[in-house]
């Protein structure tokens, strides 16, 4: 199994952050990755905290060929996100329109190099850990062994993030 996360909070080619999400994961198909399942999407506020608009994210869970490379895998990625107005000027946590983030790639651990599996920073996200839960509540970390309920627990209370309902209107209840 391979997670990415999605996330967008500015207007791209495909329309409102949520459009755009929406668009990319219609996207993935072309460069050969297969769409799994995917999360709800879930509204959250800038990390760290700005006055950026808050960005709609989610998770999906995907599939390419077997002779895929991890590396391989965030190449593709990164094609999709450049179709969708990406551009990388080396500014961290920047407003932008599409951002997808390789969480996991079959429990691979890669500490050099590129992509860094698992995704360095996802056990810090509330805003990946929660849509994360939906497509793979039995996922455990490949390093720590916890499982990603027992790292939504660990954030404490979660504040800036909200599901969002299936109309992408306002957030479910």
């Amino acid at each position: 199994m391979s997670l990415i996360a999605l996330g967008s909070n500015l207007p791209g080619p495909g329309g409102s952050p949520r459009e755009t999400v929406t668009a990319a994961l219609e996207a993935l198909p072309a460069q050969g990755i297969r769409v799994v399942a995917c999360s709800a999407w879930y509204r959250s506020a800038p990390v760290p905290p700005s006055d950026q608009p808050w960005f709609v994210n989610g998770v999906a869970r995907v599939a390419g060929p077997p002779d895929l490379t991890p590396a391989d895998l965030l190449a593709r990625l990164h094609a999709v996100e450049a179709a969708f107005g990406r551009r990388r000027d080396g500014t961290r946590n920047a407003a932008r329109t599409l951002d997808l983030d390789l969480l996991d790639v079959e429990g691979r651990v890669l500490r050099e190099g590129a992509p860094l599996l698992p995704h360095p920073r996802l056990t810090e996200r509330a805003f990946v850990l929660l849509p994360l839960a939906d497509v793979a509540p039995d996922w455990r970390h490949p390093v720590t062994g916890r499982s990603v309920s027992a790292l939504i627990a660990d954030l404490g209370p979660l504040t800036g993030i909200e599901r969002m309902a299936a109309d992408g209107k306002a957030p479910a209840s």
